[in-house]
């Protein structure tokens, strides 16, 4: 029997999810070896069961396998879930970029076909290409909406014209981009775009790839395999610069008696009723204690508290080395 957690709207669109959702990438690359393949399944499967409707992938993660392993886990339960995944990367020439119109056709017919599927419920456009009018993009997207063949546009990473440009073409349902109590630039431009506009927001890395959990320090070895290795953010002297945003979170997670994770995703659950993180995870255990922080109540006062403190502490270290830098939109 599967768990009802709170559900939230992304922006105008009608697209309704639970409240937190699944990122899935990290079963299958970026923090080190993959997930078994059985395990991952199950993995994803739980969430369904503890109330989880929010799925997302994409055909880069792996490449390929990601798409794979959501797809087999959630045939079962199609029909009750939300399924994202994007489209954008060059896969064989990564991490270049390619959003011609036909290859987003041919890169949603193949994802259909890796998530057993006949319809995708967001199809996000994984990095602005500069090389392609975003009105073509748009363009392209609104055609698969058309034919059935997806419900929802999203973007990732995009700027602020671009997001203006192309929700004029084809209304956009959310954005996804990195947001966290450690990376909080969407806060000055993106998010009264955002809400002006009517458009949810999706943050990925919610726990700011694992630091605000407070079980990083500056001693902490990541796998070879890690891509946090070469993020300048995650170097040793930055991890310790920044060790002052940890110390504030667990401080306040032994105040309403949660955990740092806990405390991180319900600050953002606490930004916008139209913000929906998903957090990525390969245990079990962690699972369960992200879903917590639904139920993590953080008054007026403790976010106030939070953004006392936070305008002492200065983060330490570019969010992405100079090669993933060049992809964000400006």
């Amino acid at each position: 029997m599967t768990t009802t957690i709170q559900k939230r709207k992304l922006g105008n669109s009608g697209l309704e999810v639970s409240a937190l959702g699944l990122g899935c990438m990290g079963l299958s690359s970026g923090y080190g070896p993959a997930t078994n393949k059985q395990d991952a399944i199950a993995l994803i499967r739980a969430a369904y069961e503890a109330g989880v409707t929010f799925f997302d992938t994409a055909e880069v993660y792996g490449p390929f396998v990601n798409e794979e392993v959501v797809g087999e886990a959630l045939a079962p339960f199609r029909k009750e879930v939300v399924i994202a995944t994007k489209f954008g990367f060059d896969v064989n020439a990564f991490p270049g970029l390619n959003s011609q119109p036909e290859h987003i056709r041919q890169v949603a017919e193949a994802s259909l076909k890796r998530l057993k599927t006949d319809v995708i419920d967001l199809f996000y456009q994984h990095r602005v290409d500069p090389k392609v009018p975003v009105e073509d993009v748009a363009g392209a997207v609104q055609d698969l909406i058309r034919e059935g063949k997806v419900r929802h546009f999203g973007m990732s990473e995009a700027g602020v014209k671009n997001i203006r440009r192309a929700h004029a073409v084809q209304p956009l349902a959310a954005l996804q981009s990195e947001y966290s109590l450690f990376w909080r630039e969407p806060e000055a431009e993106i998010i009264p775009v955002l809400e002006e506009l009517g458009i949810g927001f999706v943050p990925f890395s919610p726990l700011g790839k694992g630091f605000l959990t407070g079980k990083i320090s500056d001693s902490t070895t990541f796998d070879k395999s890690d891509f946090r290795n070469s993020v300048p953010r995650f170097s040793p002297e930055n991890r310790k610069a920044n060790q002052a945003l940890v110390d504030l979170v667990v401080h306040l997670a032994a105040k309403k008696n949660a955990t740092p994770a806990q405390v991180a995703l319900g600050w953002l659950l606490a930004q916008k009723p139209w913000i929906v993180p998903i957090p990525g995870t390969t245990k079990p255990e962690r699972l369960t204690e992200n879903l917590g922080a639904i139920d993590v109540a953080l008054t007026p006062a403790d976010l106030a508290e939070i953004e006392a403190a936070c305008s002492n502490i200065k983060i330490s270290g570019e969010r992405y080395g100079e090669n993933s830098a060049r992809l964000i939109d400006r």
